[in-house]
């Protein structure tokens, strides 16, 4: 897998703090840990599902853009709890994105970084340093 400069960069940047911090904590810090960051990478593949289908039929779906706005704000949540904050912030804007995905220009979700495969390059990246 190749990962960018950028994305390791974001990677080291951002938590190497993080990580220090997980090892002073427990072992169900680390399970939450654990399973938010595998839960980002489901949501990147549900919602790289449902833009597939979007594309394949034209139609847009209300009811699994609403479901994505919860599913990606509450995984925000989530990592902020954990101080991934990164990575929660992402998650944060792109739950906003679904939201109403006009709001935000182009240019702005470029520099975001909020792309479906570096979400989850990170979140894999993390779960890898942590040794998951």
């Amino acid at each position: 897998m190749d990962i960018s400069a950028g994305v390791l960069w974001d990677i080291f940047k951002h938590t190497g703090s993080w990580l220090i911090n997980l090892g002073r904590a427990g072992e169900a810090r680390k399970r939450q840990s654990v399973k938010a960051l595998r839960d980002v990478i489901t949501a990147a593949r549900e919602t790289a599902v449902y833009i597939r289908q979007v594309r394949d039929t034209g139609t847009r779906d209300h009811a699994a853009e609403k479901h994505l706005t919860v599913l990606w704000t509450e995984l925000g949540f989530a990592l902020h709890d954990l101080g991934i904050e990164k990575l929660a912030r992402r998650c944060q804007i792109k739950g906003k994105e679904w939201s109403n995905p006009e709001q935000y220009n182009p240019a702005f979700l470029e520099k975001a970084h909020i792309s479906l495969e570096r979400m989850e390059r990170i979140a894999k990246e993390i779960l890898r340093q942590i040794g998951q």
